[in-house]
């Protein structure tokens, strides 16, 4: 249990630093500095640069995302590791907290004159009617839970030393590319994306933490 006790310890920064996070952005004392990103943002703004910005949000999307972390499932599984497959239920959980905070906490998402257009999803279904809230940034979440667990899963298991190298530069390489996308496109405050990023490593975090859970012996 001793080598997890750090991971557990950061686990709970980082629960004690979303929670903060969560009542400063609801006090709106992050509003002056979402504004002052938003400018930015607006100010290098490029039409032809729009639908490869829509790509990459795709890259966050429910439905890769979520074929990814069928994918991952059905590997460990067929692999043996019936137990550990379970740990995308992280992923599902992530899901959860993020629509639960978007339901209780009034936090409307930058205005639609001034958001572009985004990759398409079946999200949109829940948006349209503008019933959802802004934080924290789902596309973030989702690829901080999909892309880090799968290169946790890489570096333990994969048999080539390149990949086992690769997989963390990588899925940080994806993390930031989704983060930037959400507000280069105007789709969200920078206090969703780092709302996103922290919600995201708390549900990361805590799927490796099962995954290097004390085993019983082989008896």
């Amino acid at each position: 249990m001793t080598p997890l006790v750090p991971r557990l310890l950061v686990l709970m920064v980082l629960v004690v630093s979303f929670v903060g996070l969560t009542l400063v952005v609801s006090a709106g004392w992050l509003g002056s500095l979402d504004h002052q990103v938003l400018v930015a943002m607006s100010g290098s703004w490029s039409e032809s640069l729009h639908p490869l910005f829509q790509f990459l949000a795709e890259l966050g999307g429910l439905e890769v995302t979520s074929i990814l972390m069928l994918g991952l499932f059905i590997y460990l599984l067929r692999g043996g590791f019936g137990a550990d497959a379970l740990v995308v239920l992280a992923f599902a959980g992530g899901l959860a907290l993020e629509i639960l905070y978007k339901v209780a906490l009034y936090h409307p998402g930058p205005p639609r004159a001034i958001a572009h257009r985004d990759g398409p999803s079946v999200t949109d279904l829940l948006t349209s009617g503008g019933g959802l809230n802004s934080f924290p940034s789902g596309h973030v979440v989702r690829a901080v839970v999909a892309y880090g667990l799968i290169a946790f899963v890489v570096r333990r298991l994969a048999p080539w030393p390149i990949a086992r190298a690769l997989a963390i530069p990588i899925a940080a390489v994806l993390i930031i590319i989704v983060s930037f996308d959400r507000l280069y496109l105007d789709a969200h405050w920078e206090s969703d994306v780092i709302g996103g990023l922290l919600l995201g490593a708390i549900a990361l975090l805590a799927a490796t933490v099962w995954l290097d859970r004390p085993r019983r012996a082989d008896n």
